[in-house]
């Protein structure tokens, strides 16, 4: 089974797309930033609002996601996720650049959990423009089995990290709703709340893991000095419900880095990152 999808590894994509200023502002009033000038650098995360896959209706899956092959291998485990990323900001990204997003996929790998089966793919994506390789990400996909009918929560661990700064997001609908619009995603976790309870097992409608990994990116950036990032790296734990609110928070780490998480409404970790700068 572990060479299932083997050929997969290597396949290729680009996608080009000018980086424009009406999505960037519509952003920004989403996430309550001040409005980011045309020439201006994109803000670190805001290139996930670009690139995105546009299909028709008839060629989505149950979850609301494209049906499964294409650039991606054709796993069939039904719930499929954003599990984390390694980025590195190389270079400036204008708003108003026509930039174009090269893929590949590095890697995929079976694994079996507590849960059952896993997938893991893990892809390359290189945003440049103007010739510059201005952002490069490896992104990690996770497939997973269904969960069992009756299976109970696991009990709350609650994270210890002491934070020397943060705040409180309160992510209603509004919010998951805006963000799901720029980013054309159909996924129907985050706004069916009979799919989400009933066909993946969740209490409620789940907050964008790529939403918590951006507003992250802010918070360094805010503590950062003015120093631009150049280099995040975040990993999902646990989910986000609409209508928790849960805090974002951070210290500083070594070598001029910074540690930063969300820490669920019962203290549970959801997301942890480190940040370092240019």
């Amino acid at each position: 089974m572990t060479d299932a999808y083997d050929t997969w590894i290597g396949r290729r994509e680009s996608r080009t797309e000018r980086i424009h200023a009406s999505v960037v502002q519509a952003m920004a009033a989403t996430v309550g930033v001040a409005e980011v000038p045309q020439g201006a650098p994109l803000p670190p995360g805001w290139q996930w609002l670009f690139f995105n896959p546009v299909v028709a209706r008839g060629g989505l899956g149950a979850d609301g996601h494209p049906r499964r092959g294409g650039f991606l291998p054709p796993i069939e485990l039904p719930r499929r996720m954003w599990a984390g990323s390694r980025l590195q900001y190389r270079a400036d990204l204008p708003v108003g650049a026509e930039a174009t997003r090269h893929s590949r996929i590095l890697d995929v790998k079976h694994k079996t959990g507590r849960q059952g089966e896993l997938w893991f793919v893990t892809v390359e994506h290189t945003t440049e423009a103007g010739g510059v390789a201005c952002i490069v990400e490896e992104q990690d996909v996770v497939y997973r089995e269904a969960a069992p009918a009756g299976l109970a929560p696991a009990p709350v661990q609650v994270y210890d990290g002491r934070a020397q700064w943060g705040r409180v997001i309160e992510p209603d609908t509004v919010l998951l709703f805006r963000y799901s619009a720029l980013t054309f995603n159909g996924h129907r976790i985050h706004y069916d709340q009979d799919y989400v309870r009933h066909e993946e097992g969740y209490p409620d409608l789940v907050v964008h893991g790529p939403l918590t990994a951006t507003l992250l990116q802010q918070l360094a950036l805010e503590q950062g000095g003015g120093r631009p990032l150049a280099r995040f790296d975040f990993r999902g734990v646990g989910p986000l419900f609409v209508s928790r609110p849960f805090r974002i928070e951070g210290r500083a780490g070594e070598e001029g880095t910074l540690s930063l998480w969300a820490r669920g409404p019962d203290g549970e970790l959801a997301v942890s990152a480190v940040a370092a700068f240019r």
